[in-house]
């Protein structure tokens, strides 16, 4: 009687090889089906850092544009927090399209960020990552961006199309 309750004891013990078995194949298979939920999170991030970047150009260029008014005289440059900020004092007193400009008001990284030479008055402001990387397949490369006019002070073609 005492060597089957040992028997009974030791059989109740761990689990069996079918059991570990069963659970790996069934941790596998919600693997599966979870993995491609998580797998490309880069998509949203860098829309995500679009979109801060919008809005942080579009608050920064209402807060130059609103000193620029306050200093009056049409300066050349405005003082944000200690940070020279160069002003379009041609036209309304906005920012100007560069890293000077619209870069330093809205504290733009060059790590983060690729501000290009300005065309009219107007730069497009693309994610780094994405410069040169055509992931849409459309043979256009570098569409994670969006342009700002230094005349208006406004962001416009907003562009996801390679985030």
């Amino acid at each position: 009687m005492n060597a089957m309750t040992a028997m009974a004891v030791r059989k109740e013990k761990g689990f069996t090889l079918i059991e570990l078995v069963m659970v790996i194949v069934i941790l596998g298979i919600l693997a599966a089906f979870a993995l491609p939920r998580f797998a490309d999170f880069g998509n949203e991030a860098r829309l995500a850092t679009l979109e801060g970047a919008i809005g942080s150009v579009k608050s920064a260029a209402g807060i130059a544009h609103a000193r620029y008014v306050a200093d009056g005289d049409d300066p050349a440059s405005v003082s944000l927090d200690g940070t020279t900020v160069t002003m379009e004092n041609t036209n309304n007193g906005y920012p100007t399209a560069d890293a000077d400009g619209i870069g330093a008001a809205a504290q733009i990284d060059a790590a983060d960020f690729t501000i290009g030479a300005a065309t009219s008055n107007v730069t497009t402001i693309t994610v780094t990552d994405t410069v040169g990387v055509d992931r849409d397949g459309d043979s256009t490369a570098g569409e994670c961006s969006f342009d700002y006019s230094a005349i208006t002070g406004s962001v416009s073609n907003r562009q996801t199309d390679d985030c």
